[in-house]
């Protein structure tokens, strides 16, 4: 490892000053400041490929190529100063890709054969944001947890199904997106230990978690966006009375006009 390398590696791994990082390396701190000048020859190189890009966006391949019917630069020192002198283009960072097959939505034929969980966002008067998880049933449709926090790491998500599970008994298979909290290695270590299987959908396609999706959609018309919550413990008093109505009074189409608690109790 040469003299630099040893002192950007103090400076990023280490976090050294650049003073204390030279002394280290035994190198002078004007080496952190010195900057090459241009040489004459790179004026003239940047002059040629200032010439030929106006017009439409070129990039260095196409740039090369241009100066050099035009001149007699080699390739090298055209890519250099290319480079150097800012011309390059713009290049959107590739976004991380999820890999996910296919998963629809199945049919349940009995209560806890799988859960759909999923997150909504809101915020209070003050501006403070909060995040509302939701959690239902397929086969009833019964809304089996509605809580709202200011966050949901994955402990918190953990605690809280927990919780629903002593109560309405373990589900076999849990849905959700590709959210952090559900891809984290506690929550993945946690359905290994509960024996449930994780249906993962594809990114980019909520149609496969349809179920929680028109869930969503009935709590953000008629909780999130029908209230103004003054704080955390508020907002949990509106969204647990409006929970029991969505089990107990409101019929769902999906299960011939009953409700979620009706159709647990046949």
């Amino acid at each position: 490892m040469c003299k630099q390398n040893c002192r950007d590696y103090l400076v990023k791994q280490w976090k050294f000053s650049y003073t204390k990082a030279c002394v280290v390396a035994g190198i002078s701190r004007n080496s952190q400041y010195y900057q090459k000048r241009q040489p004459a020859k790179d004026a003239l190189i940047k002059e040629a490929i200032e010439a030929v890009l106006p017009g439409c966006k070129k990039g260095r391949n196409k740039v090369i190529c241009l100066v050099q019917k035009q001149s007699s630069f080699s390739a090298s020192s055209i890519r250099r100063v290319y480079t150097k002198a800012g011309f390059s283009l713009f290049k959107k960072p590739a976004a991380r890709k999820i890999k996910a097959v296919a998963n629809p939505l199945p049919v349940c034929l009995k209560p806890n054969e799988e859960w759909a969980v999923d997150f909504m966002s809101d915020a209070l008067t003050d501006g403070t944001g909060f995040r509302l998880l939701n959690t239902i049933d397929h086969y009833s449709r019964f809304c089996i947890l509605s809580q709202a926090s200011k966050s949901f790491p994955a402990r918190l998500l953990i605690e809280h199904l927990d919780r629903a599970i002593q109560l309405y008994g373990k589900p076999e298979r849990i849905r959700t997106d590709n959210g952090p909290e559900f891809t984290s290695k506690r929550f993945q270590l946690w359905l290994k230990n509960n024996k449930i299987t994780w249906q993962q959908i594809q990114p980019a396609n909520p149609q496969q978690n349809a179920c929680i999706e028109r869930l969503n959609r009935t709590f953000r018309e008629d909780i999130l966006d029908a209230h103004l919550f003054q704080s955390i413990e508020a907002a949990n008093q509106i969204i647990e009375k409006i929970r029991i109505e969505y089990n107990e009074v409101r019929p769902h189409q999906a299960i011939k006009q009953l409700t979620p608690a009706e159709l647990m109790a046949a």
